[in-house]
């Protein structure tokens, strides 16, 4: 069955057709209605559950509407209505979800939530999220960055800020497409070990550098996050601002990449912290292009995993 748990989980070869599926199936869509169906309509039939403990934003507008334009339809469940763990096991759910459901997404806290979920289903489970990865999202980037340059294969990617669950993913990533990574932040916020070596096993170069303006030179993408949760406490908060101010991406930190290196951040924003609006709405940022394609990436892993 084709799970789509996690980048380094997935096959690379798997990987490079996702993302040749979902630039192909955007360009078919050039000029039409966003509430046009697709030409084809791979996903005619079938249910799919959205399954949301965690709020979401991108990800529940972009799966929603990338099933309906492949002519399936939507359940749109969130943690309070399932009770997902509390009132029953997730082993459960995922059987009884199975007899219903034809592809589950899940965006969730804990990774063994996840990886419980597709254990038990009988049908595919997609990571729309959980606290240590971020899947769906670096697929967009991969697909964004080859858009506006070609092949990301040999290209350096810098990461400035907090190593959480997108660095997590981009980490994988640069290990499956074949690019390098350098991480700038504090110490305390390095990305877990784990990530960096799957990434330097597989051949590419993971930098840890903590001058920000040494990390960035020679950069043909840089990538920022967004500094603190919505759950995080008002001193964690503080704390947080405290250890990430010197690593914000400005004008003068974008001056340090290459001239034409593009600059990513997966959305929300809090700007003027993580990045200015400079750069966020800047001749570099391609901010809105990589919400786009949340949509098309999704919509071809969704593909991939009902072998559509």
């Amino acid at each position: 069955m084709n799970h789509f748990l996690d980048i380094h989980k997935t096959d690379q070869s798997a990987l490079r057709g996702i993302i040749d599926q979902a630039r192909a199936m955007k360009d078919a869509r050039k000029g039409c209605p966003r509430g046009t169906p697709d030409a084809d309509q791979p996903l005619a039939g079938h249910m799919v559950a959205l399954i949301f403990e965690k709020p979401s934003t991108r990800t529940r507008v972009s799966f929603d509407v990338g099933v309906r334009q492949m002519g399936g339809q939507t359940m749109v469940l969130s943690g309070t209505d399932m009770q997902l763990g509390h009132g029953e096991t997730i082993a459960d759910t995922a059987r009884v979800l199975s007899r219903y459901v034809d592809l589950i997404m899940i965006r969730t806290f804990d990774e063994a939530v996840l990886t419980e979920m597709a254990e038990y289903a009988d049908v595919p489970v997609i990571n729309g999220l959980t606290d240590r990865t971020h899947p769906c999202q670096i697929m967009a980037d991969v697909l964004t960055f080859e858009e506006h340059r070609g092949p990301i294969k040999g290209k350096k990617v810098v990461w400035s800020g907090d190593g959480n669950n997108v660095c997590s993913s981009f980490l994988h990533a640069a290990g499956q497409f074949g690019f390098d990574l350098t991480f700038t932040g504090p110490a305390q916020l390095d990305p877990e070990a784990e990530f960096v070596g799957f990434a330097r096993n597989k051949g590419s170069r993971v930098t840890i550098e903590r001058d920000p303006v040494n990390a960035v030179e020679g950069a043909d993408l840089v990538v920022t996050d967004t500094w603190v949760s919505m759950h995080d406490s008002q001193s964690s908060k503080e704390r947080r601002h405290n250890l990430l101010r010197g690593y914000q991406v400005n004008e003068e930190l974008m001056s340090h990449a290459k001239p034409d290196a593009l600059f990513m951040h997966c959305l929300p924003a809090h700007r003027e912290d993580e990045a200015t609006s400079a750069v966020m709405d800047g001749p570099h940022s391609v901010i809105f292009d990589e919400a786009e394609n949340r949509l098309h990436a999704q919509k071809a892993i969704m593909r991939w995993c009902l072998d559509k």
